[in-house]
């Protein structure tokens, strides 16, 4: 019985052992591709093709340009409307004579300017006077040749009210404005060929000769001044045969009393009829031009939007005929264990890096174009941070769908369909 045994185990030892399956060999993984790898194969894509890739990224250029360039000179222009009310104050208000009940002219009375400055919070008040006196270079000039040129009466504390300054000569006072003296707007004073005051210079104005002792600076809030020949007050009734009622009366409010003045300017200058009056903030002029300049910038802007589609439609482009002419090399990728996400990533990153190309340069030709412009103006140049990273982020918005349906096709591209082209 032990033998018996014995000889069992034997066989056993001597029976080889049943060995247990393999495991299957794992699948092996596309390797993946980091951000540098991305950028890195999609950015080879662009150096082979140097010239289509400039003219692509120069059609987003100059729809970005145009964005970004009038933002900025439409913010520039703001800005610089914003300084100059600063400094000439937006507390200049202004009464002048409206229409009558029976639609006729009316006019302000003779105590206006006297009764308005009683105002509280009234800081200063003058006044100028419409005159039918025309002026002309000298007495031999036919009498329609007027060039819309204005003779006024004018009061000698106008400048501090109205801002008037003065670049030659001196201003209306007690001493000359009871003669025939006179100073001329920057406007007029060119029309009549005046360049300079002094004793020897004169025009011949209201049918006698007066002489120029001064020269105004442009007025912005008063451009009213700029064309016309003012004399002083006494002389105008006494040579110019001027009635002595007031045409505009300018009033400086203090800046904490504007509204409340505003709206006792109109009975407090007219009291028997209030309704004859107009009353306006010269300030309100200058905010209307820039609202003109708005509506402005708002059509450039569309065609700026214009401009960035037609650029998004050139990388389209672009991409398409990428794709067409490397298949080849779309074959041998996928041959080679590129995925189709892989081949999806590197033609969309293509795309966008040819809009951020795009963008970036239209950006900095946007920011020259506003530079050069507010220079040319005299403005301070302003370019707004949102219009600049605006510009890029729409570029890259344009660039991805622009991009996305050549990347799908070259993913979608089968390996060896690919490269039986070749």
């Amino acid at each position: 019985m032990s033998a018996t045994n014995a000889v069992t185990g034997a066989a056993r030892e001597r029976r080889p052992a049943l060995q247990e399956p393999h495991p299957a060999p794992p699948r092996p993984r596309p390797a993946r591709l980091r951000p540098a790898d991305v950028l890195r194969v999609g950015g080879s894509g662009l150096r082979s093709r140097p010239l289509r890739v400039f003219l692509s990224a120069l059609g987003i250029a100059i729809g970005i340009a145009a964005m970004v360039g009038v933002v900025g000179i439409s913010t520039s222009s703001t800005e610089d409307l914003d300084r100059r009310l600063a400094a000439l104050g937006t507390n200049l208000l202004t009464v002048s004579p409206g229409q009558s009940f029976a639609g006729g002219a009316a006019h302000l009375p003779d105590e206006a300017v006297g009764m308005i400055g009683n105002i509280d919070g009234v800081a200063s008040v003058s006044a100028v006077g419409r005159t039918d006196a025309k002026v002309y270079r000298n007495d031999r000039v036919p009498k329609e040749e007027t060039g819309g040129l204005t003779v006024y009466a004018a009061r000698a504390d106008l400048p501090g009210t109205a801002g008037a300054k003065l670049v030659d000569g001196r201003w209306l006072n007690a001493a000359n404005a009871r003669y025939p003296a006179v100073v001329l707007g920057p406007k007029a004073a060119e029309q009549l060929g005046v360049f300079r005051a002094g004793s020897d210079t004169k025009v011949w104005l209201g049918g006698q000769w007066f002489t120029v002792v001064g020269l105004l600076a442009p007025n912005e809030l008063v451009p009213d001044l700029d064309s016309a020949a003012l004399v002083g007050w006494p002389a105008a009734e006494r040579e110019l045969d001027f009635d002595g009622h007031p045409t505009t009366v300018y009033t400086r409010a203090e800046d904490s009393a504007v509204t409340d003045v505003q709206a006792l300017l109109g009975a407090t200058a007219n009291p028997e009829n209030p309704s004859e009056t107009n009353v306006s903030r010269p300030s309100d002029a200058l905010e209307a031009k820039q609202a003109t300049d708005d509506a402005l910038s708002g059509l450039l802007l569309g065609l700026g939007a214009v401009a960035l589609l037609v650029g998004g439609v050139g990388v389209a482009n672009t991409m398409v005929i990428s794709v067409l002419e490397r298949r080849s090399e779309i074959g041998l990728r996928r041959s080679l264990g590129a995925t189709r996400g892989q081949v999806r990533t590197q033609f969309l990153c293509e795309a966008l890096l040819l809009s951020a190309l795009g963008g970036l340069g239209g950006v900095l030709l946007g920011i020259a174009v506003t530079s050069g412009y507010a220079a040319y103006q005299g403005w301070p140049s302003v370019v707004p941070v949102w219009a600049m990273a605006g510009g890029v982020g729409a570029t890259l918005v344009i660039g991805g769908l622009a991009g996305f349906y050549p990347a799908v096709r070259a993913a979608r591209l089968p390996p060896t369909e690919a490269l039986a082209t070749t």
